[in-house]
């Protein structure tokens, strides 16, 4: 059984309101969930101190336990302490699809050949 530490949706419709929650990977999102750690307000200001509420210590324990947090979950955990989020780069993505590199390849031959 793997476990994760993420989110959970509630609240009304655009306003959302999260549960961190332990859960099965297996579990829907909003169902089934084995223990709940705290709960996170988005909608706060980013330096409300009721914005995230968790559980620090049940947090380490279910890491230690195995449970992986989600990105959100991690980059939150980070934020009050508990661990160490890898930093993630996808250099690629960034990058003009194939369209518009040949504009580019272009306009870079053209720019050249006009002076």
């Amino acid at each position: 059984m793997s476990l994760k530490i993420r989110l959970s949706r509630g609240g009304a419709k655009k306003r959302p309101f999260y549960r961190v929650v332990v859960a099965d990977s297996r579990s829907p999102r909003d169902g089934r969930f084995i223990e709940r750690l705290g709960t996170f307000d988005p909608l706060k200001a980013k330096d409300a101190a009721d914005r995230l509420v968790l559980d620090a210590e049940k947090a380490k324990e279910w890491i230690g336990k195995g449970a992986t947090p989600t990105d959100r979950v991690a980059r939150l955990l980070e934020s009050v302490g508990v661990g160490k989020r890898e930093k993630r780069n996808n250099p690629e993505k960034a990058l003009p699809k194939k369209k518009a590199q040949e504009r580019a390849a272009a306009a870079a031959a053209a720019a050249p050949a006009a002076e």
